[in-house]
């Protein structure tokens, strides 16, 4: 699955998506890329997915007579188109970069082209999860087992070998807000004068930068949130973590539409599920505690339904099962060697593995607020350019209320609201 090219290799297609010519500007788009399909028997299809509230995803199948599921799926190719605007909120070099990086690590699929207005790539198979599922033990584990591994040999800075984020776009100038205004990349990078970028924090700064000035409202609203992201980086931009200088590459979206159960074999029993993460596009460093903060919060999907948010009984099981794998891959991956098997074998004495899940369970609580903060301000900027059929006008309030209401409580207590209070249940 592990592709050594670089992004400047990646084929580019000189065409783009149309919704409102769906099928046919996506056969344009592949045949472009397997020219055979249409001179050799079988039908092509086009199958939709509906679970993300950003892009348009398309699974395009050839039909080959006599190929079982398996075997088409095998050649299937997901077509993703980017919504409008959103190149105000996305990176879409990094993401380019991210995938690539990614399949380095066989942590993605293939990237096999990309178009104007999108990306093409392999198909995974496996059941797309849906909220509920992240509840449910075996899939929980399996998400921690993979966040584990991603955390632990994915590099932040570039080597000789590999690709890395900061590979590209090192120079440029974004266009962050509407109309032609451009922000400079060392205003965006100022927020954090010494960590490596982007980071999660420059991504908030340049959302920020972005957010509408139309009435004095927005103006005021856009100068507290200036003021909460500079309070946020002085308290946690340097906290001490996982990674090296406390960053790992997170993946940053990992809501249940991004996890994919991959089918287990039939003759292996195994209490953990198999799983793997899908779209890259907001994947940046960040601190590890809140990428895995950023999941927990998804448990409650798009309905933002606290009620099944992991209680801390939950989150430090779930903790324990990510540090095993993180720790069990840092030491192959330092020992020029990727694990052949997904059991995790402790490398920790008892004693020394409860104290670094005790300090991790204290580093996501921590952040336990900043979700809310990130997809606060994304849903703002959504609001304005998104033509998705979601109401991210009502969404935005509902995700900074939840880091309202984490600032409310007391140091080391409990805010406000049902989050809150359930997040503090044993």
């Amino acid at each position: 699955m592990g592709d050594s090219t670089t992004t400047k290799a990646l084929r580019r297609i000189s065409l783009s998506y149309n919704n409102a010519d769906s099928c046919a500007s996506a056969l344009r788009l592949v045949l472009a890329l397997f020219p055979d399909w249409e001179h050799t028997s079988g039908e092509i299809e086009f199958i939709r997915f509906k679970d993300g509230i950003t892009n348009t995803l398309l699974k395009a199948i050839k039909r080959r007579p006599g190929y079982s599921e398996e075997e088409i799926d095998n050649e299937a190719v997901l077509l993703r188109a980017y919504g409008k605007g959103t190149e105000v909120l996305i990176d879409r070099e990094r993401e380019s970069a991210s995938h690539f990086l990614l399949a380095q690590h066989n942590l993605a699929p293939p990237l096999l082209a990309r178009f104007h207005n999108g990306l093409m790539y392999r198909f995974i198979r496996g059941r797309v999860c849906q909220s509920q599922d992240l509840t449910i033990e075996p899939i929980w584990r399996g998400v921690a087992r993979r966040l584990g591994e991603w955390h632990a040999v994915l590099p932040v800075r570039p080597t000789e070998t590999t690709t890395s984020l900061e590979t590209e776009a090192d120079n440029l100038e974004y266009l962050v807000s509407v109309g032609s205004s451009k922000i400079p990349l060392d205003r965006i990078n100022a927020i954090t004068p010494n960590k490596p970028t982007p980071n999660i924090w420059t991504v908030i700064q340049k959302w920020i930068f972005a957010l509408p000035v139309r009435t004095e409202v927005e103006v005021e609203r856009k100068a507290r949130l200036q003021q909460e992201l500079e309070r946020t980086v002085v308290e946690l931009g340097n906290s001490p973590g996982l990674g090296k200088d406390g960053i790992v590459v997170g993946h940053c979206d990992l809501l249940s539409g991004n996890v994919i159960i991959v089918p287990s074999r039939p003759d292996v029993e195994d209490t953990v599920g198999t799983v793997s993460f899908i779209d890259y596009e907001y994947t940046t460093p960040c601190p590890a505690a809140f990428d895995i903060a950023n999941h927990f919060a998804e448990w409650g999907g798009f309905d933002c339904d606290y009620s099944v948010l992991p209680t801390r009984s939950t989150r430090r099981a779930f903790l324990q099962e990510y540090l095993l794998s993180y720790y069990q891959h840092l030491d192959r991956a330092s020992n020029g060697s990727m694990p052949k098997t997904k059991t995790t074998q402790p490398l920790l004495d008892e004693s020394d593995l409860n104290a670094k899940i005790d300090s991790l369970m204290a580093e996501v609580d921590r952040f336990r607020g900043i979700p809310g903060l990130y997809w606060g301000i994304w849903a703002l900027i959504q609001a304005t350019i998104s033509q998705i059929d979601f109401d991210y006008a009502a969404y935005a309030p509902v995700r900074l209320k939840e880091y309202w209401d984490w600032r409310a409580a007391p140091v080391e207590g409990v805010g406000p609201g049902e989050r809150e209070q359930r997040l503090a249940q044993d």
